[in-house]
């Protein structure tokens, strides 16, 4: 009996540790908006299960300092010590991924300063990591444990033009229009109010709710992904862009939209 019981015990003990193991579930809607806020940065986006983490950078002196403005920055809080160096040592622990056995997460990296010249002291940056990113050759892709998203001030003519680079362009509402190589531009990211006048005051009108619909249908069939910010960061927001579709919401909020996300989804109101 005695022998039986420890034999269950030890079972038990190492189910619990094999489910430690895995940590938290991905959670590939879930995207940390100005995720260096928070008092951890990366790790508490992480701990959540997150699979998009944003950072703000300045070149300042030949360094990518993250910052959300430039009177902020700090020496020893560059993109390296933040994001770069610890997702590195983390997908070299995992097996080649962020998350053990997860999808591809992405850092959106949103630059601040002078668009080309910042972006030519990331894409050196970059190479030195290119171990755990998606690359791109020659309008191809060739997927990694961490995609890099350029925002803010995006080099655009810069990055189009290179045979091999690190990193790709977030685009906006007009790239629909546009179509560009999902390979250069696998994301659209627009302010709410360039789409919609509504103020989220009450239910979504359908009108309001149908356009959403619409710039999805056309964002995948384009193989693109879809976000918006500048929306209310609560979870009456969450849920319609959950229920239309969407595929990234942001938030600072961590715990909350990890706990919206982990709940089973709501059928949509009319």
């Amino acid at each position: 009996m005695r022998f039986l019981l420890s034999l269950f015990l030890g079972s038990w003990v190492s189910v619990v540790a094999s489910a430690a193991d895995l940590g938290p579930r991905p959670l590939i809607a879930a995207h940390a908006h100005n995720d260096y806020e928070h008092p951890r940065p990366l790790f508490d986006a992480l701990a959540c299960g997150f699979a998009g983490i944003e950072a703000d950078i300045h070149l300042v002196d030949g360094r990518l300092l993250v910052a959300h403005d430039r009177k902020s920055v700090k020496p020893e809080r560059t993109l390296e010590a933040l994001y770069l160096d610890p997702l590195r040592a983390r997908v070299r622990e995992n097996g080649g991924r962020v998350y053990r056995d997860g999808p591809t997460i992405t850092l959106l990296v949103d630059v601040k300063s002078e668009a080309v010249a910042t972006y030519a002291a990331l894409h050196e940056t970059l190479g030195r990591y290119a171990e755990m990113l998606t690359v791109y050759r020659n309008g191809g892709a060739s997927p990694g444990a961490v995609s890099v998203i350029l925002s803010g001030n995006r080099a655009r003519a810069e990055l189009a033009g290179q045979a091999l680079r690190f990193a790709a362009l977030d685009g906006r509402i007009e790239d629909l229009a546009a179509n560009p190589p999902a390979a250069l531009v696998p994301w659209i990211s627009d302010n709410w109010q360039n789409v919609s006048a509504w103020k989220w005051a009450g239910p979504i009108p359908d009108a309001e709710r149908q356009k959403i619909r619409d710039l999805i249908a056309q964002a995948h069939a384009q193989g693109r992904r879809l976000r918006f910010w500048a929306t209310p960061d609560k979870p009456e927001v969450w849920q319609v862009l959950r229920s239309e579709g969407v595929d990234l919401i942001g938030t600072d909020h961590l715990a909350g939209l990890r706990d919206f996300l982990l709940a089973p989804p709501v059928a949509p109101g009319r």
